[in-house]
């Protein structure tokens, strides 16, 4: 069934078109990858959906009743609601449901037979309705996001208000999986979230029963649930079955074959230029109106043959080349016995790794672990509380921070790059070209640059400088695919240190040949890229949870056992106690005798001997009762 369709979008901001010729489907249950460069109108499409933006051309068609969960900016709230009160917002309905529900069972006590009827007949539409939208699960299915997107119990008692952008993001993603809408449009939905998370939602959405639409730079994560990509290019879409990798596959086989048609196509023309100009040759040394003709009506056909265009075969990118200053001593980075606390928090205690010159070094850990902290105290910004993490000999550092700002923010993208480095104003916007800040546009004010562009901006003037040591925090948060793979050409080719926190896996794995985890408040090392890490981790969880349920097992053979004996015990505990009772009997029965044969001696003596060896057998058992 088709949930959404897109022919023939246009969409104009002010005079400037941004796309044009948007066509595509998407059907029940599929994931969707959306992707192109930025700016080229991937969140727009997102936005005409939903209808916060209107379409100057063309249709989008919605199926009829589909509930669509968008994440969008982050609304406004009261200042006294806390994050599980936004959360719960999400069961507004089921909650209207439940109420209506309780009412009903209050009044179906005091109606007589017809109404009663009625009213029962709307309770089990009621209820039906509330089990569709999950009302019996919705306690599960809220500890269920909590526990993926690591909501604990002290964030979830914050007031909304306080928590941070990244944070408000996650919670209102959290809100719309709760939501469980029929059509899921996420704009970037990973750039907040750690590892572990994005783990988590990739798991999650894949056995989402909806449709999903990603707006996602994330390749990694677009390789694990996309099963179709749409590219916008030059303000036009294309469709492609399969995941990230699959498409990039695609797409270079296709622009190999566009360019080898434009190759037959370009030998074609020139061999009938050729052809033309001989003719027209012949014809003026041999005076030959029949060759004027056949020249003339070969540049008719010329004219009327269809003109292949060469494929772009490279986009306009950034062009880095990161200059090496020296090299720094052996030891780059040294931490030793390192512990950090945060108010009350331990991020580390007596932590321990080494960095090594040429070393290319992620360090990943859940968001609040402390991995940015380690950055500020490496540079010095931050303390420790003991130990030590320090830069080793000669180390010519570069640091690009998570969140970019610049000094003075009301000047030009040229004064900000010259404002610390002395360089001729022709060759600065020179340089700038590089940094894909072209034409006009390095005049325009860094206040009004995109994240991308600060991002971009930023690298320019770090770059400029010979370094050996490269620490980069989130570096491709604001780049789009084109420009990380850039970036990812360039730390390749870099002779120096890298030392860089990412939560994008991709990245990770192309530049990462050593990890080191912040997990448990300690530093852990893996050697080896994203995927060899989350193996050793998937291992070491299987172990732990076979050692769990060897434990369990053992316990259970133990508490069989142990009621085995007890019910044994039990048994044999019945048994002495039927025999001391039929003994009983008999001592009682012998004590009728004697009373019996009062004056006979010898009957007396012989009932005697009987009743005092039967009191001995029931000594005997009491002590084997009293053991038990």
């Amino acid at each position: 069934m088709i949930e959404i369709s897109l022919s023939n979008v246009k969409k104009y901001y002010g005079a400037n078109l941004i796309l044009e010729n948007v066509d595509f489907e998407v059907k029940t249950q599929e994931r969707v990858g959306i992707v192109g460069i930025n700016g080229c109108g991937k969140s727009t499409i997102l936005k005409l959906i939903v209808q916060e933006e209107k379409v100057d051309g063309g249709n989008i068609a919605i199926r009829k009743g589909a509930t669509i969960g968008y994440l969008k900016q982050i609304p406004d709230y009261e200042k006294s609601v806390k994050v599980k009160d936004v959360l719960n917002m999400a069961f507004e309905e089921i909650n209207s449901i439940e109420e209506e529900l309780r009412a009903l069972e209050g009044k179906l006590n005091c109606l007589d037979e017809d109404e009663l009827k009625k009213r029962l007949n709307k309770y089990s539409k009621l209820q039906e309705k509330f089990e569709l939208l999950g009302g019996y699960n919705k306690v599960e299915n809220f500890n269920k996001i909590c526990m993926g997107l690591k909501f604990e119990d002290s964030f979830l008692e914050k007031t909304f208000e306080k928590t941070s952008g990244g944070e408000k993001t996650t919670v209102m993603l959290g809100k719309i999986l709760l939501e469980n809408p029929d059509i899921l449009l996420l704009d970037e939905p990973t750039n907040h979230l750690d590892v572990y998370a994005l783990d988590w939602l990739e798991s999650y959405l894949e056995n989402y029963k909806g449709t999903v639409i990603i707006v996602s730079h994330d390749r990694y994560f677009l390789d694990s649930v996309a099963n179709k990509i749409i590219e916008i290019d030059k303000m036009a879409s294309k469709t492609y079955l399969g995941n990230y990798s699959k498409y990039v596959k695609e797409r270079d086989e296709n622009l190999a074959l566009q360019l080898q048609g434009y190759n037959e196509n370009q030998k074609k023309i020139q061999s009938m230029e050729e052809s033309i100009k001989r003719l027209r040759d012949w014809a003026k040394r041999g005076d030959n109106e029949k060759f004027i003709k056949r020249a003339a009506s070969m540049e008719k056909r010329l004219e009327k043959m269809d003109k292949v265009d060469r494929p772009e075969l490279e986009k306009k990118n950034m062009k880095l080349n990161i200059k090496v200053d020296g090299r720094s001593g052996e030891e780059t980075i040294i931490a030793k016995d390192a512990t950090k606390n945060f108010e009350d928090k331990v991020l580390f205690k007596n932590g321990d790794f080494l960095i090594k010159y040429g070393e290319r070094v992620a360090l990943i850990g859940a968001n609040g672990a402390g991995k940015s902290t380690v950055i500020k105290i490496l540079l010095e910004e931050e303390k420790l509380d003991s130990g030590e993490i320090k830069l080793g000999a000669n180390a010519k550092v570069a640091y690009l921070p998570q969140n970019i700002s610049f000094k003075d923010e009301s000047i030009t993208v040229l004064q900000c790059l010259r404002e610390d480095i002395n360089i001729l104003e022709g060759k600065a916007r020179e340089y700038l070209t590089k940094f894909m800040f072209f034409g006009e546009s390095v005049f325009k004010k860094v206040s009004n640059l995109s994240g991308g562009e600060k991002t971009r901006l930023k690298l320019s003037k770090l770059l400029y400088e010979e370094v050996n040591l490269l620490i980069l925090d989130e570096p491709t948060n604001h780049l789009d695919i084109q420009s990380i793979e850039t970036l990812e050409l360039a730390l390749t080719n870099f002779l120096g240190t890298v030392f860089f926190i990412s939560h994008d896996r991709y990245f990770i794995n192309k530049i990462g040949d050593r990890i080191i985890a912040l997990e448990n408040k300690t530093f852990k090392t893996y050697l080896g890229n994203y995927d060899y890490y989350k193996l050793k981790k998937e291992e070491y969880e299987k172990n732990q949870n076979k050692k769990s349920a060897d434990k369990k097992s053992l316990k259970k053979r133990q508490e069989v056992k142990r009621d085995y004996k007890d019910n044994k015990n039990e048994n044999r505990k019945k048994d002495l106690e039927n025999e001391i009772s039929n003994l009983e009997k008999k001592i009682k029965y012998i004590d009728d005798q004697m009373n019996k044969f009062s004056l006979d001696y010898n009957k007396l003596d012989s009932l005697y001997k009987d009743k005092s060896n039967i009191q001995s057998n029931i000594d005997r058992l009491m002590e084997k009762w009293i053991e038990i």
